[in-house]
């Protein structure tokens, strides 16, 4: 077995999804189905079960997560020590699902001209997770959908996105104009949103503009409060009684029968910021900061 497939695995374990782990690792889903099929071949037996809903680990693919985790925490500790690379250079970044595709990976790139000898680790979470995990000192670098208010944090705008509404194609045509769909045509459909939980400032921002504009949101305490796959909110969708909000191009292609268009007037803006610690005198973070900072660019 190699790492990175061990890093593959434990990527989808951990997502219960192959669509997001290939976005977490920037893979197609393809070539990361090929390597869990490789490591199945090599450990003789199925290592995820793959339902409708996403995929769960099995007895054997439990295990191996288990050991995989370790394996590569040791690997990581031991290419640290061998490199001569102090525990400075290890830069813990936080990135939330759905990021834009291109921008980490181009400013890792500026971050690897600039500081070559920092090595970078990637964690998906929420921002909720995220900001917990900064303010233990687990992260050093947060993306996140909400700027944290204080003097703990400093922030600078990573990426602004203007949302519009994935719909079934039946339903776009009753719904939809020209220019766009307006989002109070939208008031007899479900939202098929993300949990409070998650990022809960951003959360009551979009449940405000919906109810601003006659959409109803469940209360969660009430429909739950778990997070939803993308392969889940778009079967939803996909009954023409829902509606998903997502930026342009957030999953290609996009299954027959869905479409995405543009929300007239872009009343729903998401943006991420980079979060780092105030007192922070890094020099790579600093320069992952500015390859971020949407206002140098």
């Amino acid at each position: 077995m190699e790492i990175r497939e061990l890093r593959a695995f434990v990527a989808v374990a951990e997502e219960g999804s192959l669509s997001a782990a290939a976005r977490r690792l920037h893979l197609s889903q393809s070539a990361l189905s090929q390597t869990i099929q490789s490591l199945e071949r090599q450990v003789g037996a199925p290592l995820l079960v793959r339902r409708s809903t996403g995929v769960t680990a099995t007895d054997a693919g439990a295990l191996l997560l288990r050991e995989a985790r370790s394996l590569i925490a040791q690997h990581d500790r031991a290419l640290a020590a061998v490199s001569g690379q102090a525990a400075a250079g290890l830069l813990r970044v936080g990135v939330p699902i759905e990021l834009p595709a291109d921008l980490l990976p181009r400013a890792l790139a500026e971050l690897s001209a600039a500081c070559p000898l920092t090595r970078v680790e990637v964690e998906h979470a929420s921002s909720a997770a995220q900001l917990a995990a900064l303010q233990a000192g687990d992260l050093d670098l947060a993306l996140v959908r909400e700027r944290p208010a204080g003097q703990d944090f400093d922030a600078v705008l990573a990426v602004e996105e203007a949302l519009g509404v994935i719909l079934a194609t039946a339903r776009a045509a009753e719904l939809a104009d020209p220019a766009g769909v307006r989002l109070e045509r939208l008031a007899d459909l479900d939202w098929t949103g993300f949990p409070r939980s998650e990022t809960p400032v951003w959360y009551d921002q979009v449940a405000a503009t919906l109810r601003a504009h006659g959409l109803s949101v469940p209360d969660q305490a009430r429909s739950g409060d778990h997070p939803l796959i993308a392969e889940v909110k778009l079967a939803a969708v996909g009954t023409g009684r829902a509606f998903a909000l997502a930026p342009p191009g957030w999953y290609q292609p996009l299954p027959e029968g869905l479409a995405w268009y543009p929300l007239i007037g872009d009343p729903l803006v998401r943006r991420t910021w980079a979060v780092w610690p105030a007192g922070s005198r890094r020099r790579d973070l600093a320069a992952l900061v500015a390859a971020l900072d949407i206002t140098a660019r």
